[in-house]
C-alpha cells in the first residue's frame, strides 16, 4: 500500500485576528496546537506537507450565503467603530463585530477549500485545516461564533465536480448550518453527533431532522444527554455514524473534529476524553476514503491542542508517546498549565447520570434505525447516481 499523503493547512495570520479578550473562541489556539505538533516532530513527516492559504473568493461564497449578508460582513470588517445588525446576527455576545472581520472568516474558508482542493485536485489522502469547522454560519446570519460556513462551501465545490460526500461532526453542538445548507440534498450526507438541543446550543438537531424531498433520510442527528461518556460516544459513533457512512461509500468524508465534548471543557457537559477521541480518529482513517478534517470547537487549550496533535498523528499513521514532550511542557508552565499526559484514561461518568445517558442514547439509536437505516442502508449508493 503507498504511503499516505497528508496536508496540514495553516496561516500565521489567524494570529492577528481577536473576537475580544473575554470571549471564549480563542484564535491563539492554532499556535499551540501547531507548538505541540512540532514539539511531537509530527511536522516533518514523510507523506505531509504544510500549505498555505488564501481567502475564499466571492462566487464560492454566494454558493451558499446570500449577497446581502456578505456586504455587511464586509462593511463591519472595515469599520473602526462597533457596528451591530442582529437582523444578520452580527454584534451580540457570541459574535462580535471587531476590525478585520470578514478577512478572518473568509481566510478561514479558504483554508478548508485548500484543504477540499488537495484532496481532490492533488491526490492528497487526507487534508487537515486547523482554522475549519464554523458550522453554525447560516445563509444569512452569523451564528455560534461563525461568520462564513466553511464547510458548506467547500463540499458546495466538490458536490459540483460530481462528488458524493458524508459531512460527519463531532462537535459538542449541532452543526446546524452545515445542515441547513444540505437539508434538501442525497449528495451529501449529513451525520452530527452533539449534546442534546431540549437545553444546549443552538436548540436544534432532534432525530425527527431526517431531511426533505431527495434529502429526506439523508440528514442524522444523533443528540446526547449531559454526562455522556467515552463508552456511550462510541457506541453512538458504532451504532449509527459508522454504519451510515460504510454504506453511503462516498467519493469523499468531510469531518468536523472539535474538541468541546471532553469532560474538562467549559462551554459543555458531555464526558469524552482522548480514549473515544482517538478511536473515532482511528476508524475514519481506516475507511480509507478521502479525507478533509475541519477543527471547530474546544474551549480548554489543551483539550484541544491534545485533541488534534491525536487526530494529526493518526492521519499519518504514527504512535506517539503518552506523555508531552518537555519542551511543549516548558512551553505551558509559564502560562499556568500544569498537564503532562498527552492521553486520557477511558472515563465513565457517575452511575446516576450514566444511567439517564444511556437510557437517552439507546432510545436515540432506536429511533434512527426505525427511521432512516430500513429505507437508506439497502439504497445509499444505488439511488444517488453512484
Amino acid at each position: 500500500m503507498s504511503a499516505t499523503r497528508t496536508a496540514l493547512i495553516y496561516s500565521p495570520l489567524f494570529g492577528n485576528f481577536s473576537y475580544g479578550d473575554d470571549h471564549p473562541f480563542k484564535l491563539q489556539r492554532y499556535r499551540v496546537v501547531r507548538d505541540l505538533m512540532e514539539s511531537y516532530g509530527l511536522l516533518k513527516l514523510p507523506g505531509m506537507e504544510i500549505r498555505g492559504c488564501g481567502p475564499i473568493d466571492d462566487e464560492l461564497a454566494l454558493s451558499f450565503h446570500t449577497p446581502e449578508y456578505l456586504a455587511r460582513l464586509k462593511e463591519f470588517s472595515t469599520s473602526d467603530e462597533p457596528r451591530a445588525d442582529f437582523r444578520f446576527g452580527l454584534g451580540d455576545a457570541d459574535c462580535p463585530v471587531f476590525k478585520g472581520l470578514y478577512d478572518c472568516a473568509a481566510l478561514g474558508a479558504g483554508a478548508t477549500f485548500e484543504a477540499a482542493r488537495l484532496v481532490e485536485e492533488e491526490g492528497f489522502d487526507i487534508a487537515f485545516n486547523l482554522a475549519g469547522g464554523w458550522h453554525h454560519a447560516h445563509r444569512a446570519k452569523a451564528s455560534g461564533f461563525s461568520y462564513v460556513n466553511d464547510a458548506v462551501l467547500a463540499i458546495n465545490w466538490l458536490v459540483a465536480r460530481g462528488r458524493r460526500v458524508v459531512y460527519l461532526d463531532i462537535d459538542a453542538h449541532h452543526g446546524d448550518g452545515v445542515q441547513e445548507g444540505f437539508y434538501d440534498s442525497d449528495r451529501v450526507l449529513t451525520i452530527s453527533l452533539h449534546e442534546s438541543g431540549i437545553y444546549f446550543f443552538p436548540g436544534t438537531g432532534f432525530e425527527n431532522e431526517t431531511g426533505t424531498g431527495r434529502g429526506r433520510g439523508y440528514s442524522v442527528n444523533v443528540p446526547l444527554l449531559a454526562h455522556t461518556d467515552d463508552a456511550l460516544y462510541m457506541k453512538a459513533f458504532d451504532e449509527v455514524a459508522y454504519p451510515l457512512m460504510a454504506a453511503y461509500d462516498p467519493d469523499v468524508i468531510v469531518t468536523q473534529i472539535g474538541a468541546d465534548a471532553f469532560r474538562t471543557d467549559p462551554l459543555t457537559q458531555l464526558e469524552i476524553t482522548t480514549h473515544s477521541y482517538g478511536y473515532i480518529m482511528r476508524k475514519l482513517k481506516a475507511l480509507r476514503i478521502p479525507w478533509v478534517a475541519l477543527g471547530g470547537g474546544g474551549y480548554d487549550l489543551m483539550n484541544t491542542a491534545r485533541a488534534w496533535t491525536i487526530a494529526w498523528a493518526v492521519m499519518n499513521g504514527v504512535e506517539l508517546n503518552p506523555r508531552l514532550p518537555a519542551a511543549f511542557v516548558r512551553k505551558i508552565e509559564p502560562l499556568g498549565y500544569p498537564h503532562r499526559a498527552l492521553l486520557d484514561a477511558m472515563h465513565w461518568s457517575e452511575e446516576y447520570e450514566r444511567n439517564l445517558a444511556l437510557d437517552a442514547v439507546e432510545k436515540s439509536i432506536a429511533r434512527i434505525r426505525a427511521a432512516i437505516f430500513p429505507g437508506i442502508i439497502g439504497t445509499y449508493g444505488k439511488t444517488s447516481g453512484k
